[in-house]
Formats: C-alpha cells, sequence, structure tokens
C-alpha cells in the first residue's frame, strides 16, 4: 500500500545543481523519490554525461519516471549548444509544409532521446497575439487556432513516432498576455467567449493526441477564474480542461518557482492548492529547499485532512498508471557518428526551414 509519504513524492517533477548529482541532491532525491526530473543548459554537457546523470537521478525516482527537458526549438532548447540550434515552431509553421512540421518532432524526439530523456515539453499552443509577441516571440507557431493545431498536431505524430511524449503548454494560453509569468502573474483580460473560441481551440483540437498538458499562473479576471492563476484554479484545471473538454491524459504545473505563482501564495499553499485544483504532477526546477517545503506541505496537510489525504492518494495512484503507460525506459545510445549525424540533419533541416519559409512568403 501506498504512503503518504510516497504519494506525495510521486508527485512532483524535480531539477538539479549541475552535470551531476551531489551527495546533498542524492540524499533528498532517495528521500523523496520524485516522479521525475527535468534538466536544464545548466546540466547538459554532452549526450553521455546526461545519460549518466539521467540514469542516476532515475535511481531514486518512482516508477514511470518522466525525464524531462525544454526542446521546442528557437529560443528555448536546451539541447542547441550540445547537438544545433533547432529552428522555432513559428519558423517551421510558416512553410505552411505539413511534413515539415512532422519532422520537427521527429528531429527533436530523436535529439532528446539521444541524451536520454523520455518527454519533452511541447508544442507551446499559445496563439502569436501582439499582447503577448514581446513576451513568447517565435515560441508560438500561428496567430489563429487553426494555425497552432495543425502544427502541433504534426509536431506530436513526429513525437510519437519515435517514442517520445510530448506537453501541450501553457493551459489555457498566454497569448493575449502582457507580463512573463517567470516574475510575476500575468492578468490576461480576455473575454470567456475569447478564451474559448480562440485560446483554447488547440486544446479542443487535440485533446486526445497530447499526452500531457501543462498549466500556466496566469490569471483571467474577466471569467469565472478570477484573480486566480491558473494553476491552483479548480474552475480553469477540473471545470474547464476536464469536464468541458474531456481531457484525460497527465496535468502538470508550470514551475512552482515563477514569480507567477510565487508572489500569489507561498509555495506550501500553491501545491496544496494546485493538487486540490485538479494537478497530478507539480514541477519545481531548482532550489531543494523549496522542493523540500513543497513535499512536506503536502504531507502534513494529508495528516491533518481526511479528505485530503484521500485525494493525494488517489492523485498519485491515477498519475502513476498514466506514467507507467505512457513513459519509456532510456533507450540505446547512439556512437559518435549517429550523433555527428543527427547534428548534420538539425543543420540542414534548419536551412530547408529557411528556404521553405522564404518561399511561402514570396507567394503570398
Amino acid at each position: 500500500m501506498t504512503t503518504i509519504r510516497e504519494a506525495a513524492g510521486s508527485l512532483l517533477v524535480v531539477g538539479v545543481s549541475g552535470t551531476e548529482l551531489t551527495g546533498l541532491e542524492r540524499a533528498w532525491l532517495k528521500l523523496i523519490r520524485p516522479s521525475g526530473i527535468i534538466l536544464f543548459r545548466r546540466n547538459i554537457a554532452d549526450a553521455g554525461q546526461t545519460r549518466r546523470l539521467l540514469a542516476e537521478a532515475t535511481e531514486f525516482s518512482a516508477a514511470g519516471s518522466v525525464r524531462c527537458v525544454d526542446v521546442e526549438g528557437g529560443t528555448v532548447d536546451r539541447l542547441r549548444d550540445a547537438v544545433a540550434p533547432m529552428p522555432s515552431a513559428q519558423a517551421v509553421a510558416r512553410t505552411t509544409k505539413p511534413a515539415l512540421m512532422k519532422q520537427h518532432g521527429e528531429l527533436v524526439a530523436k535529439e532528446v532521446k539521444a541524451f536520454g530523456f523520455n518527454t519533452t515539453l511541447a508544442p507551446v499552443l499559445d496563439l502569436a497575439l501582439p499582447d503577448s509577441a514581446g513576451v513568447m516571440g517565435t515560441r508560438s507557431a500561428a496567430a489563429t487556432a487553426a494555425g497552432v493545431a495543425e502544427y502541433a498536431r504534426a509536431f506530436l505524430a513526429g513525437l510519437a513516432g519515435q517514442g517520445v511524449v510530448g506537453c501541450g503548454k501553457h493551459f489555457p494560453g498566454l497569448g493575449g498576455g502582457t507580463k512573463d509569468s517567470h516574475l510575476e502573474t500575468p492578468a490576461i483580460e480576455r473575454s470567456w467567449k475569447d478564451i474559448w473560441d480562440e485560446d483554447l481551440g488547440p486544446y479542443r483540437e487535440l485533446v486526445r493526441a497530447l499526452p500531457m498538458v501543462m498549466v500556466t499562473h496566469a490569471a483571467y479576471p474577466r471569467t469565472r477564474g478570477g484573480e486566480l492563476p491558473a494553476t491552483a484554479s479548480a474552475f480553469w484545471v477540473t471545470t474547464v480542461l476536464q469536464k468541458r473538454l474531456g481531457y484525460r491524459g497527465l496535468i502538470f504545473s508550470d514551475d512552482l518557482e515563477m514569480g507567477g505563482i510565487l508572489k500569489f501564495m507561498p509555495i506550501e499553499e500553491a501545491a496544496v492548492t494546485a493538487l486540490r485544483a485538479g494537478m497530478h504532477m507539480l514541477e519545481i526546477c531548482h532550489s531543494p529547499e523549496l522542493i523540500l517545503r513543497c513535499y512536506e506541505a503536502l504531507i502534513h496537510e494529508a495528516e491533518g485532512s481526511v479528505s485530503f489525504r484521500r485525494l493525494l492518494l488517489e492523485r498519485a495512484r491515477t498519475a502513476g498508471l498514466l506514467r507507467r503507460k505512457r513513459f519509456g525506459e532510456m533507450g540505446r545510445a547512439l556512437t559518435a557518428r549517429q550523433l555527428e549525424s543527427l547534428r548534420d540533419r538539425v543543420v540542414r533541416f534548419a536551412a530547408t526551414v529557411v528556404a521553405a519559409q522564404g518561399a511561402a512568403e514570396a507567394r503570398t
């Protein structure tokens, strides 16, 4: 039978500090046994080192371990220095060629698998609206729901063909946001009708194709969600995502260290509230102190509340079943020659995207 402590740890996806585990990290990983690890450029030198780091961290993780990294292409590409810069979603979408959109997903999947990951936190499903251009840049594929869904469907198919899990983000949408949720809580002044018709369009279209959905820390004051960040809102996570859209995959929080949530409430409250809202996994990317505070907060709440204890255990059971079904083990390492071939393929793909985008723009 799963204990409260095992359940609490299995709901966390955590980051570590460097290219190898420290003694302290081994100790707290062994204590909490998280559901997964997320790595950043600070953790990645080359494929061999990254695979060793992930293999050791996974030894301390719960069954069905998530090994995730942000590789969208463009400005968010944790493997750009170790492999080669991958084109952005927007650049690929502007080629108007579904085959290139699928190839984008395939190459991203090949990269992340080569480094030992089984998950990339992509594609971005936010609309490329003028309000968010200064924050999102080229991360958003298109300005319309149809354009985003076309790109994302092909990209997800490319990932799935290589056995890599994708994650649609940032639910319910950052297209109307003018502030960076890493620093503060964006208050997105879009009406429910606009959000339902436009921002949620890609999620409605792809609801059965998305293995994971990441929820954002933005608030939507003109909706029933009010001033509460979506990560802490049962309206957005349970009522809209699960009930209205019928989503049945894993629901993942954006990093709980971000200002968008921590300037709104302490991390202890954020963890408990997010779980009550309907979250399956909570992401904490940097600070061991905050990771442990989140872990202890879930345990403390479960020890003091019968209803929360039942919720915690049920959420852990559901998340565990979904993880074991979808997240694969680490495959065979590539040889030096195979890695060089992959690097060449990414470089050639980037050149093809530039040419195809230019041709598409010339036709319009």
